[in-house]
């Protein structure tokens, strides 16, 4: 099992002063091995350069900002890790932007200013997260739906994946239905 002090996570932020925030909270937490990026290029050549375990991400950044790059790692076939866990930061949290974010393929969203107590629980989610990885035309990330409805009795969430009336308690494996 890993600890935290074998994690090594990667923040990307433009502010300096940003990263530096981060860092201090993540080595008060115990994650020791953390490394900088202050724009997208560099936090490729990182990703590239050793295994990361997490990024977190700020969404306002230039020239390309933290949507672009998270779209990137996610859909760029030479993306070094296209399934890394991916945090966004930022202090825009109206709900268009949450889902924008979860659109582009983050992992989760941690609003600024940054409580430490979020901030582990976010990267916890993150690194424990057991979505599947989904793939369509235009998504690539984990899963968007979290868990069941609680008055779900089927195997399909929507009412169109399911003909039958009554639930269904098998599934079939080579149901086109189920293919990502």
């Amino acid at each position: 099992m890993m600890s935290l002090s074998d994690l090594h996570l990667l923040v990307v932020d433009d502010n300096k002063q940003m990263r530096h925030v981060l860092r201090c909270l993540l080595r008060a937490g115990g994650i020791v091995k953390v490394t900088e990026a202050e724009s997208a290029e560099q936090a490729l050549g990182v990703m590239r350069a050793s295994p990361i375990d997490l990024v977190l991400l700020d969404w306002k950044m230039a020239p390309i900002d933290g949507l672009s790059f998270a779209r990137a790692v996610r859909w760029n076939s030479a993306s070094p890790n296209p399934y890394i866990p991916i945090l966004m930061l930022t202090a825009h949290t109206e709900t268009s932007r949450v889902e924008a974010a979860r659109d582009a393929g983050v992992s989760g969203f941690v609003k600024k200013p940054i409580s430490t107590r979020l901030l582990f629980d976010r990267i916890a989610f993150a690194l424990t997260d057991t979505r599947t990885f989904v793939r369509t035309e235009d998504f690539f990330g984990p899963d968007r739906r979290h868990g069941m409805f609680k008055r779900h009795s089927g195997p399909f969430r929507r009412t169109t994946d399911n003909d039958a009336a009554e639930p269904v308690d098998t599934l079939d494996l080579d149901d086109l239905r189920w293919s990502a």
